[in-house]
């Protein structure tokens, strides 16, 4: 899978862009805030219809305009098609692919496989629960179409759940109706964990090898999936809790209470410790580091090709060591990186395909 090209209209601080990818490795470098991220935001829409911070369609449009528009051009196994994306304020995003209109965003899954990095990610360890299940989400999302259906339910029936539990005080004859959200929560809450656990286990087997490179041998990680509760067990368990649920006014139990430990053994020592709660800083960060490296190989067995690799001003996050493990780990996958400065290529004696330079919403390629 390769980004041919990526055309922006109106889109966060761009009036007008046209980019032209190389299929190995492009640099955008530039000052902070001069709009490097907002390209790879776009790409990462194209691929997941979300951005990766958390954005919304009228946020990204910008200032002054009603509406935002994105081109990407992809050359899948020598085939080459249009995708483009809609943005509105007023209403829900419009995605089109080679000009035939997409109804759902579950369409679009596949069509565009990503793996985003920036340095929030290195503190995916370090930071709470809600993180690592955004982690989980946004691969399985791109990965999995049945997966993107059923969360969506999902968490659509949840937000309906929790209302209705603050309505119950006034109404208690909603109870009936809770009664019919709980046996759809159950439904699709059973999917999401099934899912969410083969992938916790597939992404176990990979990430043990690179983690092991990573620290030359020293360390072995370990990730394993902590449900808060079974599939099997969800409608008992929801069952029993529905009066502490109405005390509450929220739903307590459910896989959007999840999440996954890494577990690390030292080359010296048979006891693994939790580094979400007693790992250094720089365990976490090689820990995150291996998750990331983990999810371009899981795309590639998932899907039989190459993700292509957006790298957000990561590497001035990481030491010299990383660095090159990341940077020889690229190989044959297309990557868009940005970054203030090119010391980094310079030092590790990177080839650089194509470098861009990012001022203020204008983009000059340089070679």
């Amino acid at each position: 899978m390769i980004i041919k090209s990526l055309e922006l209209a109106d889109f966060r601080n761009y009036e007008k862009l046209k980019i032209e990818f190389s299929s190995g490795t492009n640099i955008l470098y530039g000052d902070n805030a001069q709009g490097k991220t907002n390209i790879l935001e776009a790409i990462f829409l194209c691929a997941t219809t979300k951005s990766h911070k958390g954005s919304k369609d009228r946020e990204i449009i910008r200032f002054g305009q009603e509406e935002a528009h994105i081109r990407t051009i992809l050359d899948k196994d020598g085939a080459e098609y249009r995708l483009d994306m809609h943005l509105r304020k007023s209403k829900s995003k419009g995605i089109a692919i080679d000009g035939q209109k997409i109804k759902k965003a579950a369409d679009l899954v596949g069509r565009l496989n990503v793996v985003f990095f920036s340095p929030e990610d290195l503190a995916i360890i370090k930071n709470g629960p809600a993180e690592r299940r955004r982690f989980m989400d946004l691969e399985l999302c791109q990965l999995d179409q049945s997966y993107l259906y059923n969360l969506t339910r999902y968490n659509k029936i949840i937000v309906q759940r929790n209302k209705m539990l603050k309505d119950l005080y006034d109404h208690p004859e909603y109870k009936v109706v809770l009664d019919v959200q709980d046996k759809q929560l159950v439904e699709y809450g059973a999917k999401v964990i099934s899912i969410r656990e083969k992938f916790i286990s597939d992404l176990n087997e990979i990430i043990g090898p690179i983690h092991s490179k990573l620290t030359g041998g020293k360390e072995h990680l370990s990730i394993y999936y902590e449900p808060n509760v079974t599939a099997q067990e969800l409608e008992e368990k929801l069952h029993r809790s529905r009066e502490r649920d109405m005390f509450l006014k929220q739903t307590s139990i459910g896989p959007h209470k999840d999440d996954f430990s890494f577990i690390v053994v030292g080359e010296n020592s048979d006891e693994g410790i939790d580094i979400r709660k007693f790992g250094s800083q720089g365990q976490q960060r090689t820990a995150s580091l291996s998750l990331k490296l983990s999810e371009i190989e899981i795309v590639k067995k998932s899907k039989n090709e190459n993700p292509v690799l957006l790298l957000d001003d990561v590497l001035s996050e990481l030491d010299s060591n990383r660095q090159n493990y990341l940077l020889n780990t690229i190989g044959d996958i297309q990557t868009i990186i940005t970054c203030t400065g090119l010391d980094e290529f310079v030092n590790n004696r990177f080839e650089i395909d194509k470098l861009f330079k990012v001022v203020n919403g204008t983009v000059t390629g340089e070679n």
